[in-house]
């Protein structure tokens, strides 16, 4: 049974919710809380917490849309990171294909500012290749260097937005034992024993031809987005909830957080800012809407 504030919150609508919670609630997610265990720290409906994030997620995606172009970059960096969404692939229940399973969340970073120019959510696959360097090129502003891993897709997918206005290389890594005596890693990745650098398009520096950058902004998703953690129950059950909240961990790195090496957040180092954004600032993105009366309380909410 809800205490009565609690039930006032989720009865009304999230405009009733003072601005100091809602900014302890997106505080705490940006910083790798669960949505339960916000819901517990803030005395709040885990309902309340899961629309929060909608509406903010929603802001972020269209927030980072318009103020993330024409960016002057000389090198960028493309990765992709895995998670999953409902159950792992091998595990999909019948008739939830297009809903559940492995989700890859590919990230393109400025190497010199740390900004996240672009992200795509989707299949490993050549459309989500596709979609996802489309979306890279029509946010900079002149040509870069570009550095992906081996992935065979890219290699269209960069000819196809770019088409040849690129300095484009690959690092192709190779895993494995060095010692030639393999063993079975469940939990850990295969050691690095080598890479080689190619060269595909135009005429890519060979001492920046590195994906170092965006691989460590995958260790700061893992740490700043619960859903992201490997080895626990804390995945993201719904794809759209997923899509919201990784909206708005890269609004937060991006206009928000200082980066320890700049000393300013990315998007000062990129010229997009004078001053870092607050979490009420991020908050203050959601439109404001007339509060509207919901049905009876579920006990029960998604996450």
């Amino acid at each position: 049974m809800l205490d009565r504030s609690r039930k006032f919150i989720y009865l009304y609508g999230m405009n009733k919710l003072p601005i100091e919670k809602r900014v302890q609630i997106i505080n705490l997610l940006v910083e790798g809380s669960s949505l339960r265990a916000t819901s517990r720290i803030c005395d709040v409906s885990i309902n309340t917490v899961t629309k929060l994030l909608v509406d903010v997620g929603r802001a972020c995606e269209k927030f980072h849309d318009e103020m993330v172009q024409n960016i002057k970059s000389e090198r960028v960096q493309c990765d992709e990171i895995w998670s999953f969404v409902y159950s792992k692939q091998k595990n999909i229940p019948e008739g939830m294909e297009d809903y559940a399973g492995d989700m890859w969340t590919w990230t393109a970073l400025d190497a010199d500012s740390k900004l996240i120019v672009s992200w795509y959510v989707g299949q490993r696959d050549f459309i989500s290749a596709c979609d996802f360097m489309d979306d890279v090129k029509s946010r900079l502003a002149n040509r870069v260097q570009l550095t992906t891993d081996g992935y065979k897709p890219y290699l269209m997918a960069v000819d196809k937005a770019f088409d040849g206005d690129v300095d484009y290389a690959m690092l192709v890594k190779m895993y494995g034992e060095p010692d030639g005596q393999g063993h079975e890693r469940k939990y850990s990745a295969a050691e690095c024993i080598g890479a080689e650098k190619k060269t595909i398009t135009g005429n890519p520096r060979e001492q920046f031809v590195s994906t170092s950058y965006v691989e460590r902004q995958n260790l700061t998703m893992r740490m700043h987005m619960r859903r992201f953690t490997r080895l626990t129950n804390a995945f993201s059950k719904k794809v759209e909830n997923h899509c919201h909240a990784i909206a708005l961990h890269f609004v937060y790195y991006n206009f928000c957080k200082i980066h320890k090496s700049l000393r300013v957040t990315p998007a000062m180092q990129a010229g997009l800012m004078k001053k870092p954004m607050t979490l009420t600032d991020i908050v203050n993105l959601v439109p404001d809407e007339e509060p509207k009366k919901r049905g009876s309380y579920k006990k029960k909410g998604a996450e």
